[in-house]
Order: structure tokens, then sequence, then C-alpha cells
């Protein structure tokens, strides 16, 4: 976990904010070679420097993961196939998954495998 996130997180009021850190968590523990850093004022993590999982927490009780490959549209053929069907697809390479109140523990397998394939993907 990153010095700075955990500073963010120290000062965060959020009505979720347990959940937020169990997110942090099941992501870190998925792809440990994910770099955790502040973007869109929530934790985000990224590899070689291009973002590829930020959270999105505005307005204070939402809680979603953003599923991209940087912040750049990119126009080379990519397909990802969701292994639960968590993830609401925006483009082919952005997504969002969406968690109710309390769904964090209960996907936390899951959300932990579909770290780990997206990470795999987007290398």
């Amino acid at each position: 976990m990153s010095a700075a996130v955990d500073e963010y997180m120290s000062q965060l009021e959020h009505s979720r904010k347990d959940e937020i850190e169990e997110l942090r968590r099941v992501i870190l523990e998925a792809s440990p070679e994910l770099v955790e850093h502040i973007k869109w004022n929530a934790p985000s993590y990224q590899i070689d420097g291009d973002d590829r999982i930020t959270m999105r927490l505005k307005p204070g009780d939402r809680v979603e993961l953003v599923l991209h490959r940087g912040a750049a549209k990119r126009t080379d053929a990519f397909e990802f196939v969701d292994p639960f069907g968590l993830v609401d697809w925006k483009t082919n390479d952005r997504g969002v998954v969406a968690f109710a109140a309390g769904d964090v523990s209960a996907m936390a397998a899951d959300v932990r495998t579909l770290v780990v394939a997206w990470v795999g993907a987007t290398r």
C-alpha cells in the first residue's frame, strides 16, 4: 500500500470507507506489481506508469472500479472476457464494476480473479 494513499484515506470522509479499504487490499493482494497512487481523487493502480484500475468514489455513497488501459483512447484491437459478468463495458477496453453496499466482501474472491485477469490482459 502507498503512504500517499494511506494519507488520503486517513482524511477521506466517505460512507463506505471500510469497503474502500477492503477493495484496496483485494486489488493489491491480487496483483502486487500494481503501483497505488491517487487519480480522480481516489485510489488508482498502474503498471509502468499506465493506469489499469481506478476507483470512482463520488458521490459519497459510490464505490466503483473503472478498468481501463490508461488515459488515452486506444484504437488497437483488444478484447477481454469478464469471467463473472461484473463489468459494465463502456468501450471494449473501459468498463465499470459497481458495488452496492455490502457487495465488496461478498464479491472479494471474484474481484481478485477479475483483477488478475485484467492485469494479465492489459500488459
